[in-house]
C-alpha cells in the first residue's frame, strides 16, 4: 500500500464538493444516484476491495471503509435532494455541520491518519 494512493483518493473525493455545489445550484446532475450511493464504484472503493488481507486487518481500514460508505450515502442524499427540488434541505446537508460535510471531514481525517501511519 502506498501513501500517494491515499493522497490521490483524498483529492478525488474532494472533487465531490464542487459536483454537489453545482447540483445544488442548478438542481441537476448527470450522476446516477445508485452508483453514487455505492462505495465500490469509485477508484478508492475498488482499491479498498483489492487490498491484501493484511492491509484490510487494520483499525484504519475498518474505520475508512465505514466512513467511505457513509460518505457515498450522504453524497447521494445531497444529490437526490438537490435534483428533487429540495434545495434548502440539500444546502443544510451540504453545509458545515451537515451530514455530508461531517461525513466528508471524518473520512478525510481518517484517510490522512491511515496514510500517516504507513
Amino acid at each position: 500500500m502506498e501513501k500517494q494512493n491515499i493522497t490521490r483518493y483524498i483529492g478525488q473525493h474532494g472533487v465531490w464538493k464542487s459536483r454537489l455545489r453545482q447540483a445544488i445550484d442548478s438542481g441537476k446532475s448527470s450522476h446516477d444516484m445508485a452508483s453514487v450511493r455505492r462505495d465500490d464504484q469509485c477508484e478508492f472503493g475498488k482499491w479498498l476491495k483489492e487490498l491484501s488481507a493484511q492491509d484490510r486487518n487494520s483499525q484504519h481500514f475498518r474505520s475508512v471503509s465505514g466512513l467511505h460508505a457513509e460518505f457515498h450515502r450522504e453524497a447521494a442524499r445531497v444529490l437526490e435532494l438537490a435534483t428533487g427540488g429540495k434545495k434548502a434541505e440539500a444546502e443544510k446537508a451540504f453545509a458545515s455541520g451537515g451530514a455530508y460535510a461531517s461525513a466528508s471531514m471524518r473520512l478525510t481525517q481518517e484517510m490522512t491518519a491511515w496514510m500517516n501511519s504507513l
